[in-house]
């Protein structure tokens, strides 16, 4: 049956020619895009996978150029080591030709010589850097990125190839030395503190203690005083009466309990006690842990001794209750490794600057030592500088409840110490004598040990280095081309697949075309 109303087959052939044109434009996508996965409406699973694994991909071109980075910075740090021993190597050679005798005149000339190649492997050492890193200096591990690994569960971690410096630098140790008054970071303090003087406490460093108690020395007895070992502080007192004499003698810069217990000894010989033989005793072994001693002898007669007037004191310095006491800390740029001390309450509490710290950061670090100390009265505030690079920050130390042991002249800051180098000893080496061409000889081997071994382990850290950079970039590869098989197209069949749908879109309109012309053949019917 015919129908002007509906056109079955205009209808099928329209259907076809959608399909038609449907795959064509698919085929064209991926002729012009050369994938046939390009978005995810394509294939959603593959489209994820590759997006992943595309991105992981770019992640390692990453880090190949951190393994290139890495490789270059070894390697200078290689070369600049074997260039080190190889200078070294010279040295020994002129140490070696030292060993003869030779006279002041060709002795000079030797050492210039060596000077000069000294000089030389410090240059050499300062300028083996590459982008900033000179793994010649300090010992502080450099970590290189070196893979990804992704866990099944999808979880990514970063690894590492640790390279360990190797310090070879020429300078020697330094000791801390006390801050002077314009450095950044000296302590100081414009307060005072209050001064008494105090008996210590029984048993405690320094006293004195007697082994007759009864007030006299019989005749032909012996009475030891005994001054227990530990520190002795400048001021401290040691004072007793023997035959109606004050002996007496106040502590100074450098004493211990040795010193003392001489000093005392010398004063009691001088005090030409009557029946009182010269003054004996013993020295301490160790002064900061052992006791000293004195012996009082009578001979000829009894000798009062007043054991009640034995006495060890010292000058106690303390902050008054209610009162308060500034200490500051000047501005400036501060080194890792300084240190900073405040005393209370009879001991000293020391914090010790890293790197980046500022005299806020040590304000702060004292007053928490302080507060953990938990000193009995004693309330820690900080007033932090404004600019720490020209500010002083201030640490406030304030006595609320009753008087606080302070020693405000035991403030004290001193420049961080700086360790010898990896090549330090290079600087005592000399020829100028047969003596001392002997040690440099053995000096010399060990300098050309270390520095053997260092070009040896940079020498191993860079064939790592370089063995990860092809493992990366052959997995590069191998990812890129998987990635590849996944979503690009096969332009070859695309091409002849592009042909016959070409050839179909024309037959489809064709028969598009056929089927719209039916209704004007009903047309005829009625002329």
């Amino acid at each position: 049956m015919s129908s002007i109303l509906t056109n079955n087959s205009a209808m099928v052939a329209l259907q076809t020619l959608r399909g038609i044109n449907s795959n064509l434009e698919t085929v064209q996508s991926e002729i012009s895009t050369g994938k046939k996965v390009a978005t995810a409406k394509d294939n959603a699973a593959i489209w994820a996978i590759s997006t992943v694994m595309s991105t992981d991909v770019e992640s390692f071109n990453q880090i190949t150029d951190s393994l290139n980075k890495g490789s270059s910075t070894v390697g200078v740090a290689r070369a600049a080591s074997e260039q080190v021993t190889s200078l070294l190597q010279d040295m020994k050679e002129l140490i070696v030709s030292a060993q003869e005798d030779l006279n002041a005149d060709d002795r000079s000339k030797i050492q210039t010589d060596i000077d000069a190649k000294r000089t030389a492997i410090s240059n050499i050492i300062n300028a083996a850097q590459f982008n900033g890193q000179n793994l010649l200096k300090g010992t502080d591990s450099v970590s290189i990125l070196a893979s990804l690994d992704r866990g099944s569960d999808g979880t990514v971690s970063a690894t590492s190839i640790t390279v360990e410096r190797q310090d070879l630098q020429t300078t020697a140790a330094v000791d801390a030395a006390d801050k002077e008054a314009t450095d950044a970071g000296y302590v100081s303090t414009e307060d005072t503190a209050t001064e008494n003087d105090v008996d210590k406490a029984a048993s405690s460093a320094g006293t004195i203690a007697s082994s007759d108690a009864d007030g006299t020395i019989s005749d032909g007895d012996t009475t030891t005083l005994t001054i227990k070992g530990g520190a002795v502080a400048v001021g401290d007192i040691f004072a007793f009466t023997v035959g109606g004499e004050d002996i007496s003698v106040t502590a100074v810069d450098g004493d211990n309990t040795n010193t003392i217990a001489a000093k005392l000894r010398a004063a009691i010989d001088a005090a030409g006690v009557t029946n009182l033989d010269t003054a004996g005793g013993a020295d301490g072994a160790d002064p900061d842990a052992d006791d000293a001693t004195v012996t009082l002898i009578a001979n000829g007669g009894d000798i009062t001794f007043a054991t009640t007037s034995i006495s060890t004191t010292y000058v106690q310095s303390v902050i008054e209750d209610g009162e308060a006491a500034d200490v500051t800390i000047a501005g400036g740029t501060l080194s890792a490794g300084d240190t900073f001390t405040v005393s209370a309450d009879g001991n000293d509490y020391t914090y010790t600057a890293v790197d980046g710290d500022t005299n806020n950061e040590v304000a702060a670090g004292l007053k928490a030592l302080l507060d953990d100390a938990g000193i009995t009265d004693l309330d820690v505030t900080v007033t932090e500088a404004t600019d720490p690079a020209t500010d002083a920050a201030t640490l406030t130390l304030t006595a609320d409840g009753s008087d606080v042991e302070v020693n405000l002249s035991a403030l004290a800051s001193q420049n961080a110490a700086t360790a010898a180098g990896g090549l330090g000893a290079i600087a005592e080496l000399s020829v100028e004598s047969a003596e001392a061409a002997t040690t440099a000889l053995n000096t010399i081997e060990d300098l050309l040990d270390t520095s053997i071994s260092a070009a040896t382990a940079f020498g191993s850290a860079q064939t790592q280095i370089e063995g990860q950079g092809e493992f990366v970039q052959t997995l590069i590869d191998s990812m890129t081309s998987g990635i590849g098989a996944m979503v690009d197209a096969d332009i070859e069949a695309a091409s002849a697949k592009l042909q016959a749908l070409q050839v179909q879109q024309q037959l489809g309109v064709q028969a598009l075309s056929i089927a719209n012309s039916n209704p004007q053949t009903l047309l005829s019917l009625f002329r």
